[in-house]
């Protein structure tokens, strides 16, 4: 009866509502007017007669007060009942004014209410009702509720969760004193029962026996009773240690809503729920049999080969299989998954059922027989649709391929997940699932996971709710959980978003069976995010070949004594009956004979497929297309001018609609561009967009701010001045069968989004999906996404995306952090060679694009602009676009594009040559100055006021890579007497200095020499004084037009 003799503190029901001043006797505050109690009367028969309860004594009433008093001494019912309420309070010393009791009130009772008759079976007799109320009785049952209340709050503190049985989950062995009953002193226990006395009341009654025998009436706030109202308290604790402190803990009363309180405890309270029938048990054990057997078979063929293999925690497969089962019995049909290296191999294997020859021929170090790098096998991903036996429903299971940065691919899980609801249409998240794998260490390490929590109920990025599972190996490759977070559970994350966690014990596969089983439900049910805790150990080292004795002897000494998961459960099934020792070892001969006929055929393999791995095929989109083949870019001019009009245009309702004043001056000028034929860069980006749509294309934007862009350009989302949430988005009503455009301000977050949207582009390679930095500089806090995903997705997982990075960059007087995308680390990362000159032919631009890992460019222009967003789309196949995008050009004067720059036979145009005077007597030219980006216009105004358009051309590299080796060859060609420079805002060591140089020796056959003009080499991006800054500026001019 230990743990029955456990008490919580503070955690009475109705805490709320009782006073904390003055102690007060309970069964009075029963009785007051914010608890109505019921004496004496059927319950619809109740009287009312509001009299004052101030004191009432006077000269004229005295005589009547003590002639009734006179008559209540001779016989208690010869008075009112009024009148012998108030002097039997009296007679117990209550003080003037409290003795009056009002009676009780016609009203029904209210929240938190009861009469007192309800409590008659429990008041030891009738007697009880009748006369004065024994106050030890409701003090009693309010334990009784503090007793539940504290198992529902507190019972996982003392669940026995570690199989290894050497610690507590929450890295606290200790039993919390307040949960002892001789913490508290019972020797002299108060007459009265304050508040604070509650506690202490509560371990007296546990703490005699006579008391385990009473019957208590339960509160609605449990379901232990079954279809019983009332139980003993002996009963009362037994049940409550069987829901919540065996091998089980849940973590849930935090959540603010009542519903879901009270549906996770009717799984886990009611009697007889995690009763399972022999069919059931035959099943977790032949699935325990094949993850164990799978792991036992690697050990035993490559025993000195690295596959982070799930020895210790085996029972994550029947948890994963029981949880899809669950799932797509509820009606889902697709489930993408995201998960860390450990145990990958055997997901792939028996979760996701893909060839077992595919993952031993990884084993082997064959040659590929397809492009690309490759990456080792237990980051690879997959794709797989079958049938699912238990349901006979099919099922598509996707792995999302990921690197070795834990949790990295969550967010792009989520991505991948949204998109998939989105073009199925299933806008409650009733067919598609995401689920999310952790290590403990890195689920309460890595910022990302919070960032990913804090996606679940965005209305543009949920997924309408995620099943986290947690492999609680107890240790992050050497480091012991007490040194690794500050927070009792690895799981305390999740609480943010009032997701339930479910801890445990992954020795009891029954248990962890009946968790997902809840897991599941509640998702289906509430579609929010819950964690499934499986508290378990890792049987050996970080990876096969690591020694764990070094850093944690004892825990690894009570490992090598602790049977398999499989062994134990093995021998409860024999003990009871549900199978024999035959039939235990029919199953594993059978999973063994099922490996060793993979094995034989995978030694037959010459080749490893990469295809063979690949998490988000695209089936048809490459099937009959010319892969060298570019659709044009350019569009009718009826369509501009319609799109334009629109997005000039007022909501139709603009007379109820009421946008700012700000915005009519800028729809109104929006209406003079086009009928200018003229269009700067916001009008520009909404032609592409808008023209996508026409098309069937959807468009996404997303990041921060983007609804009406960081320098206030953009407004896709107009807001109505006098009504919340009354919101206008022009491109959404372009044409009646557009595809859809969706525009979203995303959380402060780089990389959780950038991951986001990168996932979404994974999906339908049909979408424009693009992300904007609030500044550019800030893209390197999602660096990870960048380095890991996309610069490097296709060559390691033959996975392409076509997502856009829309990076504002520029040197502009702003400071450090809000100048610079880093333009030189995309470059940097570009797989193209800078010493081989491709040969030159009509497919040379698009053959560089076809062989490169992304496109860095860096336009100047809002045409150029709208026909690289195009191209996007127009490519027969999908890269990501990182494009440096201006500032200040937004509302530059001359950063304008004619309709003419973007209708039908227009195109991009990777090298903007000169197009001046200069351009007209070329061998007279003495200087060709190329640049990229918004620095032209300064370098074009300083040579304007330097009368220098006859001795210099600019030229502009807008695409920087892959580099336009033939455009700027013959560009160099034209003026063969001209010296050339390359000229930069950015500092020497950043900026496209570093990546061009090389690559105008190679265009040029190293026959003419490239100087260089910009800012020195600097440490910080920019200067923080604006005077400096523009020192700088003057210099760089200077230097560009020297001759």
């Amino acid at each position: 009866m230990h743990r029955a003799r456990t008490v919580i503190n503070n955690l009475v029901p109705l805490a709320p509502l009782v006073p904390k001043v003055a102690p007060e006797r309970f069964a009075s505050w029963l009785a007051a007017a914010n608890c109505k109690i019921i004496l004496n009367s059927p319950p619809k028969r109740w009287y009312n007669a509001p009299v004052s309860t101030e004191p009432f004594l006077n000269g004229s009433s005295g005589s009547y007060v003590e002639e009734m008093y006179n008559s209540w001494l001779a016989d208690p019912k010869s008075v009112h009942a009024s009148w012998d309420a108030f002097f039997r309070n009296s007679s117990s010393g209550a003080g003037p004014g409290q003795a009056y009791q009002s009676p009780p009130s016609l009203a029904l009772p209210g929240r938190n209410e009861a009469p007192l008759s309800s409590l008659a079976p429990f008041l030891g007799g009738s007697s009880a009702l009748g006369g004065q109320v024994d106050e030890k009785i409701i003090d009693d049952h309010l334990a009784v509720q503090a007793i539940i209340r504290s198992y529902q709050i507190r019972g996982h503190h003392i669940a026995k969760l570690d199989p290894l049985g050497i610690s507590s989950a929450d890295l606290d062995d200790r039993i919390p004193p307040e949960l002892l009953y001789n913490h508290y002193s019972f020797d002299k226990l108060p007459a009265s029962t304050s508040y604070s006395d509650l506690e202490r009341k509560v371990a007296a009654l546990m703490s005699q026996e006579r008391d385990m025998d009473r019957v208590f009436k339960l509160p609605s706030t449990t379901y232990i009773g079954g279809k019983d109202k009332a139980l003993p308290l002996k009963e009362i604790l037994r049940r409550l240690e069987t829901a919540y402190c065996r091998h089980i803990g849940v973590e849930f009363m935090f959540i603010n809503s009542l519903e879901q309180c009270n549906w996770i405890r009717q799984k886990f309270e009611t009697p007889g729920i995690m009763e399972m029938d022999s069919e059931q048990k035959r099943l977790i054990l032949a699935r325990l049999t094949r993850a164990t057997g799978f792991e036992a078979f690697l050990a035993r063929k490559w025993s000195s080969e690295k596959r982070f293999g799930l020895e210790g925690c085996e029972i994550l497969i029947p948890a994963m299989k029981q949880l899809i089962d669950k799932s797509t019995e509820l009606g889902v049909e697709s489930i993408v998954m995201g998960m860390p290296h450990r145990g990958r191999l055997n997901v792939l294997a028996n979760v996701c059922r893909k060839p077992l020859e595919q993952i031993f021929t990884q084993f082997a170090g064959l040659e590929a027989a397809d492009d690309g790098s490759g990456d080792v096998k237990y980051h690879l991903g997959t794709y797989i649709e079958r049938l699912n036996r238990v349901t006979n429903k099919n099922i598509r299971l996707a792995v999302v391929a990921n690197p070795s940065h834990l949790e990295a691919c969550d967010p792009v899980v989520q991505g991948k997940t949204r998109a998939e609801q989105f073009y199925r249409g299933d806008g409650e998240g009733k067919k598609v699932m995401s689920m999310l794998l952790h290590g403990d260490a890195a689920f309460c390490g890595q910022g990302i996971v919070f960032e990913t929590f804090h996606l679940s109920d965005l209305p543009d990025y949920t997924t309408h709710g995620t099943i986290h599972i947690v492999a609680n190996n107890q240790i992050g490759f050497t480091t012991d959980p007490r040194h690794s977070r500050s927070s009792p559970y690895c799981t305390d994350v999740a609480r943010v978003v009032n997701a339930p966690i479910f801890h445990v014990n992954g020795d009891d596969p029954e248990s962890v069976i009946h968790v997902c089983n809840v897991a599941a439900e509640w998702r289906a049910t509430f579609h929010k995010d819950c964690v499934i805790d499986i508290v378990s150990y890792r049987r050996n080292g970080h990876n096969e070949i690591d020694e764990p004795m070094f850093t944690q002897p004892l825990m690894y000494r009570k490992i090598r004594n602790t049977k398999p998961g499989l062994q134990l459960y093995a021998e409860k099934l024999i003990k009871e009956g549900t199978v024999t020792p035959e039939e235990v070892k029919d199953v594993a001969d059978k999973y063994e004979k099922i490996c060793e006929e993979a094995y034989t055929n995978a030694r037959k393999e010459t080749h490893i497929k990469y295809k063979d791995w690949l998490d988000s095929p695209w089936s048809g989109f490459f099937e009959g297309k010319d892969p060298l083949k570019v659709s044009l870019t350019g569009i009718k001019e009826d369509t501009l001018v319609h799109i334009g009009k629109r997005f000039s245009s007022p909501p139709p309702n603009a007379a109820e609609f009421v946008i700012h004043r700000g915005l009519e001056r800028i729809l109104k000028a929006r209406m003079e561009m086009v009928e200018a034929r003229i269009a700067d860069w916001a009008m520009a980006e909404s032609f592409a967009f808008g023209s996508l749509l026409k098309e069937g294309i959807h468009v996404r934007l997303s990041g921060q701010d983007v609804e009406r862009g960081t320098f206030s350009h953009r407004h896709h989302v107009l807001h109505h001045q006098l009504v919340d949430k009354a919101t206008y988005r022009p491109l959404c009503f372009l044409y009646p069968d557009q595809a859809p455009y969706t525009v979203s301000n995303s959380s402060l977050s780089e990389f959780g989004v950038l991951g986001f949207e990168l996932g979404y582009s994974m999906t339908n390679p049909n979408a424009l999906v693009c992300w904007e930095a609030q500044f550019g500089d800030f893209n390197n806090t999602a660096q990870c996404i960048i380095d890991q995903f996309i610069s490097s997705g296709q060559a390691k997982w033959v996975r392409q995306s076509g997502l856009v990075m829309l990076l504002p960059h520029g040197l502009e007087g702003m400071g450090p952090e809000h100048s610079s995308a880093r333009l030189e680390r995309f470059l940097q990362m570009s797989s193209d060679d800078p010493d081989y000159f491709p040969p030159e032919s009509e497919e040379f631009a698009v053959r560089q694009l076809h062989d490169i890992n992304w496109i860095v460019a860096n336009c100047s222009t809002p045409a150029n602009y709208f026909h690289i967003l195009r191209r996007q789309i127009a490519l027969p196949f999908r890269k990501p676009l990182v494009i440096m995008t201006p500032k200040s050009l937004l509302r530059h004067p001359e950063a304008k594009s004619s309709f003419d720059e973007m209708v039908e036979g227009s195109e991009f145009l990777r090298v903007i040559p000169e197009t001046g005077v200069a351009s007209q007597n070329p061998s007279s030219v003495k200087k060709v100055v190329f640049c990229a980006g918004k620095v032209f216009y300064d370098i074009k105004k300083a040579r304007g006021a330097r009368e220098l358009d006859n001795d210099i051309a600019i030229a502009r590299v807008e695409q920087i890579s892959p580099f336009p080796f033939d455009l700027v060859k013959r560009e160099c060609a034209k003026y063969p007497n001209a010296q050339l420079t390359w000229v930069q805002e950015e500092h020497k060591n950043q900026g496209a200095w570093s990546y061009v140089q090389p690559r105008f020796n190679t265009a040029l056959n190293n026959t003419r020499v490239v100087t260089y003009a910009g800012r020195p080499t600097a440490a910080s991006p920019a200067t923080g004084s604006k005077n400096q800054h523009l020192k700088e500026h003057a210099q760089l001019l200077d230097d560009a037009l020297a001759l």
